[in-house]
């Protein structure tokens, strides 16, 4: 295995940089996707690439949105023949001392996908939470299973390939949808996934990128072609579903 951190970055660059910092101290690949960010975030970027070495920058001209930036970092991995990423996201929110765990849970299943689910602080906006209620009962409903604990978390370590086949065979969605369907369609493939906890915090003067009207209609397509996909798939999907029940059962 070789593993390394994927952080996509818009306009977060004051962020971004602590983050690299801490990440720096495990030795492994950085990819620092700057998704068309204005020129601060630029500046932090680069003085973040010059500082340490094991960092790679990815520019991308225009923005492309959070999958966009995912997409091109995963290009970037398998250029540096890396196997695994930890995607973190640059705005602060998730404690990434918890990167080292996640890794060492990765090499213990290299064939999953090793997910989070929040924790949250008193901050943690009563829209987001349930919001996110919302997103996880139809990525049971889509997948006809109770295995995603959370379907929007950005701090993941994916295994590349896998992602990358199934972000060339699709059409996924390139902002905010996208840490849905990819999992959606990576339980689809059999891919596992494990969830484990993870803190997260809103700071006061943090910057988010989610805005309600134009995010929740596009989320609400993604789940939309979602749902024919798993009425498509419905055999397969309910056979699987008898399976673990009754593995559960019996253990």
């Amino acid at each position: 295995m070789r593993q390394g951190f994927l952080i996509p970055v818009y306009n977060h660059g004051k962020t971004a940089l602590p983050i690299a910092r801490g990440l720096a101290e495990k030795n492994l690949p950085i990819i620092l996707v700057d998704d068309g960010s204005g020129e601060e975030t630029k500046e932090y970027l680069n003085k973040t690439a010059a500082a340490f070495p094991q960092a790679r920058l990815v520019t991308l001209e225009k923005n492309r949105g959070k999958g966009g930036a995912v997409s091109a970092g995963i290009r970037k991995a398998r250029e540096l023949g890396l196997t695994h990423v930890l995607q973190i996201d640059a705005d602060g929110q998730h404690d990434a001392r918890r990167a080292a765990y996640f890794l060492e849970q990765s090499n213990l299943h290299p064939g999953a996908v090793i997910c989070s689910y929040p924790e949250y602080d008193e901050a943690a906006p009563a829209s987001r939470k349930n919001g996110r209620i919302i997103a996880n009962t139809w990525a049971k409903i889509v997948t006809l299973s109770p295995e995603i604990r959370d379907a929007m978390c950005g701090f993941r370590v994916y295994p590349v390939e896998p992602v990358w086949e199934l972000i060339h065979r699709h059409h996924l969605d390139c902002r905010m949808g996208f840490d849905i369907e990819i999992l959606v369609r990576l339980y689809w493939e059999n891919i596992p996934l494990i969830f484990h906890p993870i803190r997260v915090s809103y700071p006061e003067d943090g910057i988010s990128h989610f805005h309600a009207v134009r995010d929740n209609t596009r989320i609400s397509w993604v789940f939309t072609r979602l749902f024919f996909g798993m009425l498509a798939r419905f055999p397969i999907l309910l056979r699987r579903a008898c399976a673990r029940r009754k593995q559960g059962l019996h253990r």
